[in-house]
């Protein structure tokens, strides 16, 4: 067979993104606000990806889309969970992966593979936003920051203030709190970040926790959790060049294993 070109395509609830991959190598990527219309976000995402790979839609063999809005891309010729994609996009960037920890706009995902990147096992938190990219977002506007911005603001903490409620509503009360009785923005994101990661640790001790640890999605950017997280579980995490790419790299190492069979 010569030349296989195909996509991936994760429509997340915060972000879009698109991945795309000639015989196994990736040419092109984007990543885009997700917004009120998951059908143009994924098209847009596409758009960008190709652009950048320099090739047209027609060239594609294959497309898969993952994430919570994968049956909103049209365009997608099958639709796979993202624990499937994110273990295989997580092993592909890294084959001594055992276990990934993803956390998403909406839920977060500690998840054990195999050697080849299959699933073994996973848990997933999808009932609370709290130790989710949402549950950050909206401390952010809390706190009028930008949420990229957090992971190096909580690094300039000095102490640790309570946060104790685990619930994103009752935690932004507390938040606004903290903010009139004086204490640093800091000292707040530190905590914020101690409260997400104790929460997502507690999923990861549930299922067990296999080394390598690897973390992805765009909340794995924050250096401030990854690095409570790494306390907490007492190992070192690896980052992904680009964690938030990892779901949509998985998309299309399966849509290319799909056009193989084609």
């Amino acid at each position: 067979m010569g030349e296989i070109m195909v996509a991936g395509i994760d429509v997340g609830s915060l972000s879009t993104d698109a991945v795309i991959l000639r015989n196994r190598q990736v040419t092109g990527s984007s990543i885009i606000r997700t917004g009120a219309d998951p059908k143009a976000a994924a098209e847009r995402a596409l758009d960008e990806a190709l652009t950048m790979a320099g090739e047209k839609r027609e060239r594609l063999c294959f497309v898969v889309g993952t994430g919570y809005g994968r049956f909103s891309i049209p365009l997608a010729h099958r639709q796979i969970t993202e624990i499937t994609c994110h273990a295989l996009g997580a092993h592909y960037m890294h084959p001594e992966t055992r276990t990934v920890i993803d956390i998403g706009g909406q839920d977060s995902k500690v998840i054990r593979i195999n050697g080849r990147g299959e699933v073994d096992d996973f848990m997933m938190n999808d009932k609370c936003a709290a130790g989710t990219g949402r549950f950050l977002e909206v401390m952010a506007q809390v706190l009028e920051v930008q949420m990229e911005d957090m992971g190096a603001l909580g690094a300039g903490s000095t102490k640790q203030v309570s946060i104790s409620s685990t619930c994103t509503v009752f935690a932004e009360s507390e938040v606004v709190s903290l903010i009139a009785a004086g204490h640093a923005k800091e000292d707040i994101i530190s905590s914020l970040h101690e409260a997400v990661a104790e929460r997502v640790a507690g999923l990861a001790l549930r299922i067990g926790v296999r080394e390598t640890v690897a973390m992805t999605g765009g909340v794995a950017k924050n250096r401030g959790i990854v690095k409570a997280l790494e306390g907490k579980l007492g190992t070192t995490i690896v980052v992904p060049p680009e964690p938030q790419l990892v779901g949509a790299l998985g998309a299309a190492l399966l849509a290319h294993e799909q056009a193989l069979r084609s």
